[in-house]
């Protein structure tokens, strides 16, 4: 709920992900998969949960009057085919209509670019309503972990800034996932 909470107030977000395509972007397919592979085995119910929840809290990209503004930065990761390939076509198609959006930027870090800043960890930036309340939250084994102390967030703005730099633009991240989706 405390995601959710800071996705509904925030100005804009960011992420940065590796391994698995952003919550916000994601299909329900792909999410129920991701779901299966938590690190605790789900019941039934609380996938039917996790899902619910995940698509309610997307609500906040197709807003009518003020959708967020939301850029995400994925690895070329993406290439995995989470749930088979069918899924897998069906999340990256996902992603190009989404990147449609002019309040979505999607960009992407190709393998060649090796080791970078922030790799190996998801990041989830949201902009409060005032600067104040900016948070970072870090997606772990163990649940989630927010920050808030203002160093904290400015190493994280610098962060999102050195990873910026060695991603793809938009173009080039659109030319990548058409890529991905004929090689499935």
């Amino acid at each position: 709920m405390d995601l959710a909470e800071l996705e509904h107030h925030a100005r804009s977000l960011r992420d940065s992900t590796t391994a698995r395509i952003p919550g916000l972007l994601q299909t329900r397919e792909y999410a129920l998969e991701i779901s299966r592979q938590a690190v605790t085995e789900l019941a039934p119910p609380d996938i039917e949960h996790r899902l619910s929840f995940r698509v309610k809290r997307q609500a906040i990209l197709f807003r009518e009057d003020e959708p967020t503004p939301y850029e995400a930065i994925i690895h070329e990761a993406l290439r995995m085919k989470v749930g088979g390939s069918a899924i897998a076509r069906q999340q990256l198609r996902h992603l190009l209509d989404m990147s449609d959006r002019g309040h979505i930027t999607l960009r992407a870090i190709t393998f060649d670019v090796g080791a970078y800043p922030g790799s190996g960890q998801s990041i989830h930036y949201a902009h409060g309503p005032v600067p104040g309340l900016d948070s970072v939250c870090l997606d772990q084994a163990h649940g989630l972990a927010f920050l808030d102390a203002e160093a904290e967030l400015r190493r994280y703005r610098t962060l999102f800034d050195r990873i910026e730099a060695v991603a793809l633009g938009p173009e080039q991240t659109r030319d990548l996932i058409h890529t991905v989706m004929r090689d499935l």
